[in-house]
Protein backbone atom coordinates (compact mmCIF):
# COMPACT_ATOMS: atom_id res chain seq x y z
CA UNK A 1 0.00 0.00 0.00
CA UNK A 2 1.06 3.70 -0.40
CA UNK A 3 0.36 4.96 3.09
CA UNK A 4 0.34 8.98 3.46
CA UNK A 5 1.10 9.96 7.00
CA UNK A 6 0.43 12.98 8.79
CA UNK A 7 1.84 14.70 11.76
CA UNK A 8 2.54 18.09 13.51
CA UNK A 9 5.20 17.26 15.68
CA UNK A 10 5.70 18.79 19.29
CA UNK A 11 7.97 21.32 20.69
CA UNK A 12 9.99 18.73 22.88
CA UNK A 13 9.68 15.41 21.21
CA UNK A 14 7.17 12.93 23.25
CA UNK A 15 5.23 9.26 22.62
CA UNK A 16 3.72 10.59 19.49
CA UNK A 17 6.51 11.63 17.94
CA UNK A 18 7.97 8.19 18.43
CA UNK A 19 5.32 6.15 17.85
CA UNK A 20 4.60 7.66 14.14
CA UNK A 21 7.97 7.01 13.38
CA UNK A 22 8.10 3.90 14.66
CA UNK A 23 5.15 3.05 12.96
CA UNK A 24 6.43 4.49 9.95
CA UNK A 25 9.30 2.41 10.11
CA UNK A 26 7.96 -0.88 10.93
CA UNK A 27 5.53 -0.31 7.87
CA UNK A 28 8.25 0.58 5.28
CA UNK A 29 10.41 -2.54 6.46
CA UNK A 30 7.05 -4.31 5.42
CA UNK A 31 7.22 -3.16 1.96
CA UNK A 32 4.63 -0.51 2.07
CA UNK A 33 5.34 3.11 0.57
CA UNK A 34 5.45 5.39 3.58
CA UNK A 35 5.18 8.97 2.49
CA UNK A 36 5.46 11.63 5.52
CA UNK A 37 4.13 15.12 5.82
CA UNK A 38 5.40 16.24 9.24
CA UNK A 39 4.34 19.90 10.06
CA UNK A 40 6.11 21.97 12.74
CA UNK A 41 4.41 24.63 15.18
CA UNK A 42 6.30 27.55 15.15
CA UNK A 43 8.47 28.83 17.66
CA UNK A 44 8.70 32.68 17.88
CA UNK A 45 5.72 33.94 19.56
CA UNK A 46 4.47 36.06 16.82
CA UNK A 47 4.08 33.11 14.12
CA UNK A 48 2.68 30.81 16.99
CA UNK A 49 0.11 33.35 17.82
CA UNK A 50 -1.15 33.94 13.96
CA UNK A 51 -1.21 29.82 14.24
CA UNK A 52 -3.67 29.65 17.08
CA UNK A 53 -5.81 32.03 15.16
CA UNK A 54 -6.51 29.58 12.32
CA UNK A 55 -6.13 26.61 14.29
CA UNK A 56 -9.89 25.51 13.75
CA UNK A 57 -9.41 25.63 10.62
CA UNK A 58 -6.34 26.30 8.18
CA UNK A 59 -7.15 26.96 4.84
CA UNK A 60 -3.54 26.83 3.72
CA UNK A 61 -2.23 23.76 5.62
CA UNK A 62 -5.39 22.23 3.64
CA UNK A 63 -4.16 23.32 0.36
CA UNK A 64 -0.54 22.07 1.01
CA UNK A 65 -2.15 18.73 2.09
CA UNK A 66 -4.54 18.41 -0.40
CA UNK A 67 -1.83 18.88 -3.08
CA UNK A 68 0.38 16.58 -1.67
CA UNK A 69 -2.54 13.91 -1.50
CA UNK A 70 -3.43 14.55 -5.39
CA UNK A 71 0.13 14.65 -6.19
CA UNK A 72 0.96 11.12 -4.53
CA UNK A 73 -2.54 9.31 -4.52
CA UNK A 74 -2.11 7.10 -1.75
CA UNK A 75 -4.54 4.57 -0.99
CA UNK A 76 -5.06 5.86 2.77
CA UNK A 77 -4.06 8.70 4.44
CA UNK A 78 -2.94 8.07 8.58
CA UNK A 79 -3.49 11.62 10.50
CA UNK A 80 -1.76 11.49 14.05
CA UNK A 81 -1.29 14.83 15.54
CA UNK A 82 -2.92 18.29 13.47
CA UNK A 83 -2.67 20.76 16.65
CA UNK A 84 -2.02 23.06 16.11
CA UNK A 85 -0.56 24.10 12.72
CA UNK A 86 -2.18 21.64 10.50
CA UNK A 87 -5.94 21.97 12.02
CA UNK A 88 -8.82 19.63 11.49
CA UNK A 89 -8.93 21.36 8.10
CA UNK A 90 -6.22 18.73 6.54
CA UNK A 91 -8.82 15.75 7.01
CA UNK A 92 -11.62 17.38 5.22
CA UNK A 93 -8.79 18.23 2.59
CA UNK A 94 -7.85 14.58 2.52
CA UNK A 95 -11.42 12.96 2.31
CA UNK A 96 -12.18 15.99 -0.28
CA UNK A 97 -9.16 14.42 -2.51
CA UNK A 98 -10.82 10.86 -2.56
CA UNK A 99 -8.42 9.55 0.48
CA UNK A 100 -9.42 7.39 3.32
CA UNK A 101 -8.27 8.73 6.46
CA UNK A 102 -7.59 6.71 9.36
CA UNK A 103 -6.79 8.94 12.56
CA UNK A 104 -5.24 7.51 15.72
CA UNK A 105 -6.43 9.33 18.93
CA UNK A 106 -3.08 9.48 20.92
CA UNK A 107 -4.59 12.11 23.58
CA UNK A 108 -8.51 13.82 24.47
CA UNK A 109 -7.79 16.72 21.99
CA UNK A 110 -11.37 16.11 20.41
CA UNK A 111 -13.38 16.36 24.14
CA UNK A 112 -10.83 18.83 26.22
CA UNK A 113 -9.35 21.99 25.86
CA UNK A 114 -6.08 20.67 27.00
CA UNK A 115 -6.20 17.38 25.68
CA UNK A 116 -5.48 15.54 29.04
CA UNK A 117 -9.08 15.10 31.01
CA UNK A 118 -7.04 16.54 33.74
CA UNK A 119 -7.41 19.79 35.78
CA UNK A 120 -6.46 21.20 39.30
CA UNK A 121 -4.57 17.80 40.36
CA UNK A 122 -6.99 14.89 39.56
CA UNK A 123 -8.51 13.87 36.18
CA UNK A 124 -11.71 15.84 34.94
CA UNK A 125 -14.40 14.54 32.43
CA UNK A 126 -16.92 17.57 32.73
CA UNK A 127 -16.28 18.22 29.01
CA UNK A 128 -17.01 14.65 27.70
CA UNK A 129 -20.04 14.52 26.87
CA UNK A 130 -21.37 17.98 27.05
CA UNK A 131 -19.14 20.78 25.63
CA UNK A 132 -15.15 21.91 25.90
CA UNK A 133 -16.01 25.88 26.94
CA UNK A 134 -15.60 24.65 30.59
CA UNK A 135 -12.14 24.56 29.71
CA UNK A 136 -12.09 28.29 29.12
CA UNK A 137 -13.45 29.15 32.62
CA UNK A 138 -10.90 27.12 34.11
CA UNK A 139 -8.06 28.42 31.63
CA UNK A 140 -7.25 24.84 31.39
CA UNK A 141 -5.33 25.23 28.22
CA UNK A 142 -1.86 26.94 29.40
CA UNK A 143 -3.72 29.21 32.45
CA UNK A 144 -4.79 31.35 29.39
CA UNK A 145 -8.23 32.33 28.83
CA UNK A 146 -7.68 33.51 25.44
CA UNK A 147 -5.49 29.73 24.18
CA UNK A 148 -8.47 27.97 25.59
CA UNK A 149 -10.87 30.44 23.71
CA UNK A 150 -8.62 29.12 20.62
CA UNK A 151 -8.81 25.27 21.51
CA UNK A 152 -12.29 25.35 22.54
CA UNK A 153 -13.60 27.10 19.63
CA UNK A 154 -11.71 24.81 17.86
CA UNK A 155 -13.79 21.90 18.82
CA UNK A 156 -16.70 23.53 18.66
CA UNK A 157 -16.54 24.43 15.17
CA UNK A 158 -15.45 21.16 14.17
CA UNK A 159 -18.05 19.26 15.72
CA UNK A 160 -20.79 21.94 14.31
CA UNK A 161 -19.07 21.07 11.01
CA UNK A 162 -18.84 17.64 11.20
CA UNK A 163 -15.33 17.39 10.61
CA UNK A 164 -14.52 14.00 12.42
CA UNK A 165 -18.08 12.37 11.84
CA UNK A 166 -18.21 13.37 7.94
CA UNK A 167 -14.24 12.70 7.14
CA UNK A 168 -12.78 10.18 8.98
CA UNK A 169 -12.98 6.72 8.28
CA UNK A 170 -11.95 4.79 11.07
CA UNK A 171 -10.54 6.43 14.29
CA UNK A 172 -8.02 4.13 16.65
CA UNK A 173 -8.37 4.57 20.10
CA UNK A 174 -5.02 3.05 22.29
CA UNK A 175 -7.16 1.04 24.72
CA UNK A 176 -11.07 0.53 25.40
CA UNK A 177 -10.63 3.16 28.49
CA UNK A 178 -9.98 5.85 25.87
CA UNK A 179 -12.43 4.36 23.35
CA UNK A 180 -15.18 4.74 26.00
CA UNK A 181 -14.87 8.04 26.33
CA UNK A 182 -14.24 9.06 22.68
CA UNK A 183 -17.59 7.30 22.21
CA UNK A 184 -19.33 9.23 25.33
CA UNK A 185 -18.01 12.41 23.39
CA UNK A 186 -19.95 11.59 20.08
CA UNK A 187 -17.93 9.67 18.18
CA UNK A 188 -19.77 6.79 16.07
CA UNK A 189 -18.95 3.38 18.28
CA UNK A 190 -18.63 1.41 15.15
CA UNK A 191 -16.03 3.67 13.82
CA UNK A 192 -13.96 3.71 16.76
CA UNK A 193 -11.61 0.84 17.42
CA UNK A 194 -8.56 0.26 19.62
CA UNK A 195 -5.23 -0.45 18.23
CA UNK A 196 -2.50 -0.26 20.95
CA UNK A 197 1.04 0.98 20.36
CA UNK A 198 4.10 -1.21 19.92
CA UNK A 199 7.89 -1.81 20.52
CA UNK A 200 10.76 -2.85 19.55
CA UNK A 201 12.15 -6.57 21.19
CA UNK A 202 14.85 -5.04 23.41
CA UNK A 203 16.14 -8.69 23.57
CA UNK A 204 16.59 -11.27 26.51
CA UNK A 205 17.54 -10.25 30.23
CA UNK A 206 20.60 -11.19 31.04
CA UNK A 207 19.35 -12.55 34.75
CA UNK A 208 15.86 -11.95 36.51
CA UNK A 209 14.48 -8.73 37.65
CA UNK A 210 14.67 -10.07 41.61
CA UNK A 211 18.89 -10.04 41.11
CA UNK A 212 18.59 -5.92 40.87
CA UNK A 213 18.75 -3.48 43.64
CA UNK A 214 17.27 -0.80 41.17
CA UNK A 215 14.20 0.82 40.64
CA UNK A 216 13.50 2.84 37.90
CA UNK A 217 11.35 5.67 37.40
CA UNK A 218 10.98 6.78 33.31
CA UNK A 219 9.63 10.28 32.57
CA UNK A 220 9.11 14.11 32.70
CA UNK A 221 9.97 15.64 36.29
CA UNK A 222 6.92 17.81 36.29
CA UNK A 223 4.00 17.77 38.99
CA UNK A 224 1.34 15.51 37.21
CA UNK A 225 3.54 13.01 36.89
CA UNK A 226 3.28 11.97 40.39
CA UNK A 227 6.69 11.89 41.22
CA UNK A 228 6.74 13.93 44.35
CA UNK A 229 3.77 11.73 45.82
CA UNK A 230 6.60 8.84 44.85
CA UNK A 231 9.42 10.40 46.81
CA UNK A 232 7.31 11.13 49.48
CA UNK A 233 6.52 7.42 49.61
CA UNK A 234 10.04 6.13 49.29
CA UNK A 235 10.79 8.83 52.16
CA UNK A 236 8.20 6.67 54.21
CA UNK A 237 8.59 3.03 53.22
CA UNK A 238 12.27 3.20 52.96
CA UNK A 239 12.50 0.15 51.06
CA UNK A 240 15.49 -1.96 52.02
CA UNK A 241 18.16 -2.25 50.09
CA UNK A 242 16.86 -0.55 47.01
CA UNK A 243 17.42 1.92 45.16
CA UNK A 244 14.90 4.71 43.43
CA UNK A 245 16.66 5.69 39.76
CA UNK A 246 14.78 8.53 38.61
CA UNK A 247 15.49 8.98 34.88
CA UNK A 248 14.30 12.12 32.79
CA UNK A 249 14.22 15.95 33.50
CA UNK A 250 11.51 18.38 33.50
CA UNK A 251 10.34 21.87 35.36
CA UNK A 252 10.76 20.42 38.83
CA UNK A 253 14.11 18.39 38.48
CA UNK A 254 16.01 20.66 41.06
CA UNK A 255 13.11 20.86 43.83
CA UNK A 256 12.91 16.82 43.81
CA UNK A 257 16.93 16.60 43.79
CA UNK A 258 17.11 19.64 46.58
CA UNK A 259 13.89 17.49 48.61
CA UNK A 260 14.69 13.33 47.44
CA UNK A 261 15.06 11.28 50.86
CA UNK A 262 18.37 9.05 50.88
CA UNK A 263 18.24 5.94 48.41
CA UNK A 264 17.07 8.23 45.62
CA UNK A 265 19.24 8.96 42.82
CA UNK A 266 19.04 11.26 39.26
CA UNK A 267 19.94 9.87 36.06
CA UNK A 268 18.69 13.03 34.19
CA UNK A 269 17.57 12.67 30.83
CA UNK A 270 19.14 9.29 28.86
CA UNK A 271 19.40 8.57 25.40
CA UNK A 272 16.64 5.54 24.37
CA UNK A 273 19.07 2.98 24.33
CA UNK A 274 20.72 4.04 27.61
CA UNK A 275 17.14 3.41 28.97
CA UNK A 276 16.18 0.17 27.55
CA UNK A 277 19.82 -1.06 29.20
CA UNK A 278 18.26 0.38 32.67
CA UNK A 279 15.44 -1.44 31.73
CA UNK A 280 16.74 -4.81 31.04
CA UNK A 281 18.64 -5.05 34.64
CA UNK A 282 16.60 -3.18 36.81
CA UNK A 283 13.78 -4.78 39.35
CA UNK A 284 10.75 -2.53 38.30
CA UNK A 285 9.67 0.58 37.27
CA UNK A 286 7.33 2.77 38.87
CA UNK A 287 5.06 4.66 37.47
CA UNK A 288 3.14 7.28 39.85
CA UNK A 289 1.45 9.25 36.89
CA UNK A 290 -1.65 11.70 38.41
CA UNK A 291 -3.06 11.56 34.26
CA UNK A 292 -5.39 9.28 32.45
CA UNK A 293 -1.95 8.52 30.42
CA UNK A 294 -2.61 7.37 26.36
CA UNK A 295 -0.50 4.18 26.46
CA UNK A 296 2.64 4.92 27.61
CA UNK A 297 6.03 3.95 26.01
CA UNK A 298 7.93 3.29 29.56
CA UNK A 299 5.34 0.83 30.44
CA UNK A 300 5.22 -1.38 27.10
CA UNK A 301 9.28 -1.13 26.97
CA UNK A 302 8.93 -2.37 30.61
CA UNK A 303 7.18 -5.61 29.33
CA UNK A 304 9.03 -6.07 26.84
CA UNK A 305 12.15 -5.70 28.82
CA UNK A 306 10.40 -8.64 31.35
CA UNK A 307 10.47 -5.59 34.29
CA UNK A 308 7.28 -5.43 36.25
CA UNK A 309 5.46 -2.30 36.72
CA UNK A 310 3.64 -0.54 39.61
CA UNK A 311 1.72 1.84 38.32
CA UNK A 312 -1.53 4.38 39.65
CA UNK A 313 -4.72 3.15 39.17
CA UNK A 314 -5.99 5.46 36.25
CA UNK A 315 -7.38 5.94 33.12
CA UNK A 316 -6.08 2.66 30.82
CA UNK A 317 -3.18 1.57 33.30
CA UNK A 318 -5.69 -1.02 34.93
CA UNK A 319 -6.47 -2.41 31.42
CA UNK A 320 -3.19 -2.74 30.32
CA UNK A 321 -1.76 -4.19 33.62
CA UNK A 322 -4.50 -6.60 35.12
CA UNK A 323 -2.63 -9.57 33.98
CA UNK A 324 -0.17 -8.60 36.96
CA UNK A 325 -2.64 -8.37 39.48
CA UNK A 326 -4.32 -5.67 41.59
CA UNK A 327 -1.84 -5.25 43.80
CA UNK A 328 0.46 -3.99 40.82
CA UNK A 329 -1.93 -0.63 40.87
CA UNK A 330 -2.09 1.55 42.99
CA UNK A 331 -4.63 4.70 44.07
CA UNK A 332 -2.66 7.75 42.45
CA UNK A 333 -1.70 11.26 44.47
CA UNK A 334 -1.75 8.97 47.49
CA UNK A 335 1.69 8.44 49.36
CA UNK A 336 0.68 6.00 51.86
CA UNK A 337 -1.16 3.66 49.51
CA UNK A 338 2.36 4.17 47.30
CA UNK A 339 4.36 3.28 50.50
CA UNK A 340 2.49 0.24 51.18
CA UNK A 341 2.21 -0.61 47.51
CA UNK A 342 6.21 -0.92 47.28
CA UNK A 343 5.65 -3.77 49.63
CA UNK A 344 5.52 -5.46 46.62
CA UNK A 345 9.03 -5.26 45.60
CA UNK A 346 10.21 -7.43 48.86
CA UNK A 347 9.04 -10.42 47.26
CA UNK A 348 11.79 -11.50 44.74
CA UNK A 349 9.53 -15.03 43.28
CA UNK A 350 7.00 -12.85 42.77
CA UNK A 351 9.06 -9.98 41.22
CA UNK A 352 10.48 -12.24 38.58
CA UNK A 353 6.59 -13.85 38.16
CA UNK A 354 4.96 -10.83 37.03
CA UNK A 355 8.34 -9.78 35.11
CA UNK A 356 7.69 -13.05 32.99
CA UNK A 357 3.97 -12.43 32.86
CA UNK A 358 4.09 -8.73 31.39
CA UNK A 359 7.08 -10.04 28.70
CA UNK A 360 4.24 -12.70 27.51
CA UNK A 361 2.29 -9.97 27.82
CA UNK A 362 4.41 -7.93 25.15
CA UNK A 363 4.68 -10.82 22.92
CA UNK A 364 0.74 -11.28 22.56
CA UNK A 365 -0.10 -7.54 22.12
CA UNK A 366 2.80 -5.06 21.66
CA UNK A 367 5.30 -6.33 19.27
CA UNK A 368 6.24 -4.43 16.03
CA UNK A 369 4.86 -7.86 14.12
CA UNK A 370 0.98 -7.34 16.06
CA UNK A 371 1.62 -3.53 15.19
CA UNK A 372 2.03 -4.23 11.76
CA UNK A 373 -0.69 -6.44 11.48
CA UNK A 374 -3.47 -4.24 13.13
CA UNK A 375 -2.39 -1.10 11.07
CA UNK A 376 -2.55 -3.15 7.87
CA UNK A 377 -6.26 -4.25 8.97
CA UNK A 378 -7.07 -0.69 10.25
CA UNK A 379 -6.13 0.69 6.43
CA UNK A 380 -7.70 -2.19 4.37
CA UNK A 381 -11.10 -1.53 6.78
CA UNK A 382 -11.03 2.51 5.85
CA UNK A 383 -10.26 1.17 2.57
CA UNK A 384 -13.28 -0.63 2.36
CA UNK A 385 -15.89 1.74 4.41
CA UNK A 386 -18.47 4.25 2.82
CA UNK A 387 -19.54 7.02 5.20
Amino acid sequence: MRILQVHTSYREEGGEDTVARAEAEVLRRAGHELITYTAHNPQAAVPAAASLVVSAWNPVAARNVRAVAERVRPDVAHVHNTWFALSPSVIAALDGAGVPVVMTLHNYRLLCVNASLFRDGRPCEDCVGTHPWHGVRHRCYRGSVGGSAAVACAISVNRALGTWRRHVRLFLALNEFARDRFIRGGLPPERVRVKPNFVADPGPRAVPPSRSRSVLYVGRLESKKGVDVLLEAWRRRQPAGLELVVIGDGPLRDVLARRAPLGVRFEGWLAPDAVRRWLLQARALVFPTLLYEGQPMSILESCAAGLPVLASRLGGNAELLRPAGPEWLVGSGDPDAWARALGVLDDSARVDQVGGVLRQLYERRFNEHEGRRLLEAAYLAARAAEI
